[in-house]
């Protein structure tokens, strides 16, 4: 099997998880600046096999788009294009920054560790990439 690529987009940068190739285990990947983020994701799928991408789709509590809705949009589009081989799933991202931060003090992160962005950004996506797997049981 292929591995499954997560995508937790944001405006400066975005975190990145990745199965293992069973599609089993969640894995956070890299926090990679936003603007390098196609080239990055162009250099791993030339590495290793991926079957899909999952991007973490941003919605408010009431389902209504938020601020980042419209360049996540842009996102799928451009992953469509350039990885016409590779589904591109969406999947809620609603509260994984907190959920993030709780599993980071919960497996004793150290508050130095915890106030580096990046670091949420991954957690984030495994968080998402995680979700997504339970959901297609």
């Amino acid at each position: 099997m292929a591995r499954i690529v997560a995508i937790d987009y944001g405006n400066k940068r975005t975190g990145l998880a990745v199965t293992d190739p069973m599609q089993i285990i969640a894995t956070a990947l890299e926090t990679v600046p936003t603007h390098t983020l196609l080239d990055r994701l162009k250099a791993y799928v030339a590495a290793e096999p991926v079957e899909a991408f999952v991007v973490g789709w941003p919605t408010n509590t009431d389902g209504t788009d938020t601020d980042t809705t419209a360049p996540v949009r842009g996102l799928i589009k451009k992953l469509k294009a350039v990885f016409p081989d590779q589904t591109v799933y969406q999947h809620d991202e609603r509260f994984t920054s907190r959920m993030a931060m709780q599993s980071m003090i919960a497996g004793g992160t150290s508050k130095k560790d915890r106030r580096v962005k990046g670091n949420i950004d991954m957690v984030s996506a495994t968080i998402i990439l995680q979700s997504f797997m339970e959901s297609k049981k």
